[in-house]
């Protein structure tokens, strides 16, 4: 990310235009880090976004992932030169990213003024530090391995799949969050940089804290660490698995790669935006040579980023977007502000293309601390969250080397996230497509999940499926790959084939041009079944082709 090379310094208000014109564009938390003459670190989102839309129409995955990272790269640094040159002239230093189309600067309100006057300036944001993991409510000591497959991960329906055979062989499951212990007995031969007698962390493992004082990681770390302990945990969930029956991971078979983007709690937008960089084109230890495809296929996100606080909800948003146009489905953690209606108030929760998580108990009661919507802090009234998962007394891994039950929807996200990964790895031909698999999610959710007292969110009652408490209900991994299958086992109404010959037709036929091809003398569809059938199978579940 180029830096410019001398200190920032103040541009008179003599450049500016009138207040009213500038004030529009400047988060008001950024003016009142900048009053009295204080400086304050600003993102400045550009007007000029890169379109990176017609990524979704990419089959080749590899062409996919090259195609997001360059048009958003070349798009930044075209549109970008004039201002960097305008800063550079001035010897103001600044960060430059693409993941958005965006600068970040210190900044006093002189030079706010300046840069929000200019056609190219969308919005500035605050990039002051700010307290985002999102805690658990409750954490036990610390434990020793035991034999047995977690409640959870049991819940889900991930022995099921194991079964068949599938355990999330062939998916990278991302984790951005406090950092991870690599080489916790649970999670070290998950671990992608680890080839099993050696350790490689070059694309595997990025640090985006370059500033940290007094942590226990230090900055910049080589190495994958944890300062906090709550990142080694959600990995533990997503894969974690010590082979020697202490399976605490939904799809043990997947191997996971981790960013840190917060110093023990505390993030930035800056932080959030290398990671997310790191995500679609992961980079060697040094931060050079990018190469998308080894970019993850899922993402699980246990933090939050407060709007209220000046966190960077804008430039997150296109982030996000970006994120999902490079093909990683991105799972986020609902919050833990319940349980009053319109608590999941934060991103990334908030935005429409993260799959956001509610937490319950092994009895399937709502947790109290989950977050409810609808998401009333930017305006949308979007029915959140859209899935729920175990979040009570999960236990998973924590360092060093040791088990800890917690419990928070941080616990519930990682469970889903596995679930993606095991779904994924059963039916390949899904991988990368968000939105397929998102309507097998939802589906295919078991909606017996109770909320106690009946509770009334957004005009919908608890009792009614999809609301504002738990949305669908309760991830079902076997539902939904059984759903994926289930068009092409009842094209024609006879008796379902078995899943192995299901999966070897899948394999066959899914390839053909969003065509699958049914069994022979399939009188009801002439031998064809497009997506969109599949999916209105997916919409009633088990019940066939419509």
């Amino acid at each position: 990310m180029p830096l410019a090379i001398a200190a920032g310094v103040s541009v008179a208000a003599a450049e500016s235009p009138a207040a009213l014109t500038w004030q529009r564009k400047i988060h008001p938390r950024v003016l009142a880090q900048t009053a009295g003459g204080r400086r304050a670190s600003a993102v400045v989102l550009l007007s000029d976004q890169a379109d990176v839309t017609a990524a979704n129409t990419i089959t080749d995955q590899n062409e996919r992932g090259w195609h997001v990272y360059r048009a958003l790269h070349a798009h930044a640094a075209r549109t970008q030169a004039p201002l960097r040159r305008w800063l550079e002239a001035r010897r103001i230093s600044y960060r430059a990213f693409w993941a958005a189309n965006m600068i970040i600067l210190e900044a006093d309100q002189g030079l706010l003024e300046t840069l929000a006057a200019r056609t190219d300036t969308l919005a500035i944001e605050s990039n002051a530090p700010v307290r985002w993991v999102e805690k658990p409510t409750s954490w036990g000591q610390a434990q020793a391995a035991t034999t047995g497959v977690e409640w959870g991960v049991a819940d889900v329906g991930a022995p099921a799949l194991w079964s068949l055979g599938y355990t999330g062989q062939g998916i990278v499951i991302a984790g951005q969050d406090s950092g991870a212990q690599w080489d916790h007995p649970a999670l070290k031969s998950q671990y992608r940089g680890w080839n099993g007698s050696s350790a490689d962390h070059n694309y595997s493992w990025h640090d985006a804290i370059h500033d940290a004082v007094d942590n226990p990681c230090g900055n910049d770390a080589p190495v994958p660490c944890d300062d906090d302990g709550h990142g080694t945990h959600t990995t533990g969930t997503t894969a974690g698995d010590d082979l020697s029956g202490n399976q605490i991971g939904v799809a043990p078979g997947a191997q996971w790669i981790a960013c840190r983007n917060m110093d023990r709690g505390i993030g930035t937008p800056a932080r959030y935006a290398e990671c997310f960089e790191f995500f679609i084109a992961p980079t060697d230890l040094s931060g050079n040579n990018p190469d998308p495809g080894k970019r993850p296929h899922v993402m699980t996100n246990s933090w939050t980023c407060p709007p209220s606080e000046g966190c960077a909800p804008t430039t997150l948003q296109t982030i996000l977007g970006n994120t999902a146009a490079a093909g990683i489905f991105v799972v986020a953690a609902a919050g833990n502000e319940g349980p009053n209606c319109s608590t999941v108030s934060d991103p990334p929760a908030i935005d429409a293309m993260v799959f956001s998580v509610a937490a319950y108990d092994s009895s399937h009661t709502l947790a109290a601390f989950s977050s409810r919507g609808p998401v009333t802090s930017d305006g949308s009234g979007r029915r959140k969250p859209e899935i729920a998962a175990p979040g009570v007394d999960v236990r998973s891994a924590y360092p060093p080397d040791a088990y800890v039950s917690m419990q928070g929807t941080s616990m519930a996200t990682p469970h889903v996230a596995g679930v993606v990964a095991l779904l994924w790895s059963a039916v390949p031909q899904l991988q990368r497509n968000i939105a397929v698999t998102r309507a097998l999610l939802e589906s295919t959710a078991n909606p017996s999940v109770t909320v106690t007292p009946a509770q009334d969110c957004g005009g919908i009652t608890s009792t009614t499926v999809p609301n504002h408490a738990f949305g669908y209900g309760r991830v079902d991994a076997l539902a939904a790959l059984n759903a994926a299958l289930s068009c092409i086992g009842q094209c024609s109404g006879d008796e379902p084939v078995t899943v192995s010959e299901v999966l070897t037709m899948v394999n066959i036929a899914l390839g053909h041009a969003g065509i699958l091809t049914c069994p022979a003398g399939d009188a009801n569809h002439d031998g064809q079944i497009s997506i969109d059938e599949l999916l209105a199978a997916a919409e009633n579940a088990l019940s066939g082709c419509r």
